[in-house]
């Protein structure tokens, strides 16, 4: 296992694909800060519960990136409704706060359609819980981060220079996230 960064201000980001990719994109982004990338491609909100124990509460960070929900969207656990993918999101946020651990909350980013799964067409039900998500932050004093309206072209997919396959995201994509959430973080570590 790697050596946990020492930083006091340890920040887990949580999620699938999207998350892994940062990483091996973009490496200088989780280099020489306190930031740990916890995404598996794939992943589902069910699978991010039954790790969020091991992989953000046993690390003890001060902040929560958590980037979930296209993936149940698009079906890899099965047929999943936006009220069960609303659920296992709360639950992630609820167990970080009991434990102390500040939660952001990243919207899901846009998509005309998977790939892996054509003919789902999820842009409809990403902006509803997108909709649910910033609400729900405002109600539990969570932070929510909006990198949708960013990237969404006119037809609610990706913007091509963000993406390589309308759903994955390019160098060019993951500079654009970066310049969203760092002062984002920055502000939170600040509060």
């Amino acid at each position: 296992m790697p050596k946990l960064p020492t930083f006091e201000n340890r920040v887990v980001f949580m999620g699938n694909s999207i998350t892994q990719g940062w990483s091996d994109t973009v490496p200088g982004f989780f280099e020489d800060k306190a930031y740990i990338e916890k995404g598996i491609g794939g992943q589902s909100t069910p699978q991010m519960i039954a790790r969020f124990q091991k992989d953000v509460i046993n690390l003890q960070p001060k902040i929560v990136v958590i980037l979930a929900g296209t993936n149940d969207i698009a079906g890899n656990s099965g047929p999943t409704t936006n009220e069960m993918i609303q659920i296992n999101i709360a639950k992630m946020a609820d167990m970080a706060h009991l434990n102390g651990i500040m939660v952001i909350l990243s919207s899901i980013l846009p998509a005309y359609d998977y790939p892996w799964r054509p003919g789902t067409y999820p842009s409809q039900r990403i902006i509803e819980i997108n909709t649910w998500m910033k609400e729900y932050c405002e109600q539990h004093n969570h932070i929510y981060l909006d990198y949708w309206t960013s990237m969404v072209n006119e037809e609610n997919g990706m913007k091509s220079e963000y993406t390589y396959d309308g759903v994955h995201v390019t160098n060019e994509g993951y500079l654009l996230m970066q310049s969203l959430i760092e002062p984002v973080i920055s502000k939170a570590l600040k509060d």
